[in-house]
């Protein structure tokens, strides 16, 4: 047999390997594992590792391939959840000094499906507290670090997930995302991370501000997005939220070209400001895509900063946090989760009522936008990664998270699909993305026009990042 390194391959490469018995589940597991050991102390990306756990579920895994019954096609494939997400047998810690290590009862959705279609739960990955702000770094585990610069955040909220599929410790990673807590960590890290449709991908119990969350997939490349979307993708009962009508295949299109597709294509989406390289790197994206066959007109989607309206709504999820904690635990939560809180506290229901009507206005506005193109196209987040255990870079006048990122959550406002795109690096070596967003339920088109750009430019990864750099 030839020699493989099983913890660089991706799920379709292994589950080949396990039908024709070339390799086991048992053996990827290992070897995730083993990436796990060699690189998570650089990062921290995991914050809870289940070596037996894994180890026994993919002994099973490797039965059933060997009967020829697997479960599903990703049977035996090594997963990674993200903290804020109940997993039986784990503990949630959700970042928080207020939760205990006591391990949960029953499966959230996308664990309870990944878990019967075979997936090996490898192990928790690191978030910032109750998921509230875009960089990864809490009280409890502390901060996780970019693989590329182990100095710096990889983003968040979904940023251990993100470190995780950089360096291949696993390979489908659970991301959850409210404000752009996959496709910020994508962007920071120089991975593929997709936002769904909100509805179709099951979430229980709910999240902190459950109208705007989305679960989804932080993978290396657009068809493993796809297995793991038909798997988690599926309409669940238990969330009062989830909507039916998902693909019967999520990969359907991958294999399509980009004729037909029209893509406006907004640098800045007439308010924002951005990085001048990362402009330039998103700037020649578009003219790749333009080049692939897509028709590319630049042009704004014609709505003003939402950042208000997010607030509203975002700081308000922090104040029922802060409003059902006690006088101990409010010590203990983070303290600018805390600062949101108070200053939502100065609101009134009139003006929370205020914001969910701009919200709905914003929606219709770019549901209108998308009937006449069929994705939009934008930088993923407006500045580089910057030093970890901050909230915003250190110097730039910024006070919230939302300043630096103001390309992610009107989708989140929305609930349209959107997807981070990895297409380059600055001159410091950082990764670059570009964001690409489409109409309701047009999923399907926003995973295949990812999947073209990713297949003509394949992205790198990280090598081997530097354990005394930490910090």
């Amino acid at each position: 047999m030839q020699e493989t390194d099983l913890g660089m391959m991706d799920a379709g490469q292994l589950t080949a390997l396990f039908q024709s018995g070339e390799a086991s589940p048992l053996e990827a597991t290992r070897a995730s594992l083993a990436r796990i050991e060699r690189f998570n102390d650089a990062v921290n990306a995991y914050v809870y590792v289940d070596h037996e756990g894994a180890e026994q579920a993919a002994k099973a895994s490797a039965r059933r391939w060997g009967q020829g019954k697997p479960l599903s096609p990703i049977d035996g494939v090594p997963v990674s959840m993200k903290d804020l997400t109940e997993v039986a047998g784990m503990p949630a810690r959700d970042g928080s000094l207020t939760t205990s290590d006591a391990p949960c009862e029953s499966d959230a959705p996308p664990a309870r499906m990944l878990r019967e279609a075979g997936a090996i739960f490898l192990g928790k990955t690191n978030t910032p507290e109750f998921g509230w702000k875009a960089v990864t770094d809490n009280r409890v585990f502390g901060a996780t670090y970019n693989p590329w610069d182990t100095r710096l955040t990889p983003g968040g909220s979904s940023g251990g997930a993100a470190a995780a599929a950089a360096l291949n410790m696993g390979v489908l990673h659970q991301g959850g995302d409210s404000g752009g807590s996959i496709r910020i960590p994508a962007a920071f890290t120089g991975v593929f991370g997709f936002k769904p449709t909100f509805g179709w991908t099951p979430q229980w119990p709910p999240a902190t501000e459950p109208t705007l969350s989305h679960i989804g997939p932080l993978t290396r490349n657009v068809p493993d997005a796809a297995r793991m979307l038909n798997v988690i993708g599926r309409y669940d009962y238990h969330d009062p939220y989830a909507t039916r009508g998902q693909p019967d295949d999520w990969g359907v299109d991958l294999d399509c070209d980009l004729r037909g597709l029209r893509i406006a294509y907004s640098p800045d989406l007439g308010y924002a400001q951005v990085d001048p390289q990362i402009a330039a790197r998103v700037r020649e994206a578009a003219e790749k895509l333009q080049a692939l066959g897509a028709e590319v007109e630049e042009i704004h989607p014609g709505f003003e900063s939402p950042i208000e309206i997010f607030q509203k709504i975002w700081f308000t999820a922090s104040l029922e946090v802060w409003s059902r904690s006690t006088e101990h635990e409010r010590t203990l939560l983070d303290p600018g989760l805390v600062t949101n809180a108070r200053i939502a506290e100065r609101w009134s229901a009139l003006d929370f009522f205020r914001a969910l009507e701009s919200r709905a206005r914003l929606t219709q506005r770019l549901e209108h936008f998308n009937q006449k193109y069929h994705l939009l196209m934008t930088p993923s987040v407006s500045v580089s990664p910057f030093e970890a255990n901050h909230e915003v870079p250190p110097g730039s006048g910024m006070r919230d998270w939302e300043e630096w990122a103001p390309f992610s959550y009107p989708f989140n406002l929305s609930q349209q699909p959107a997807a981070s795109v990895p297409c380059g690096f600055t001159d410091t070596g950082m990764p670059v993305g570009f964001q690409l967003a489409g109409g309701k339920f047009d999923d399907v088109r926003v995973l295949r026009a990812c999947h073209a750009f990713m297949q003509a430019y394949p992205p790198r990864f990280p090598t081997v990042p530097d354990p005394a750099q930490t910090g």
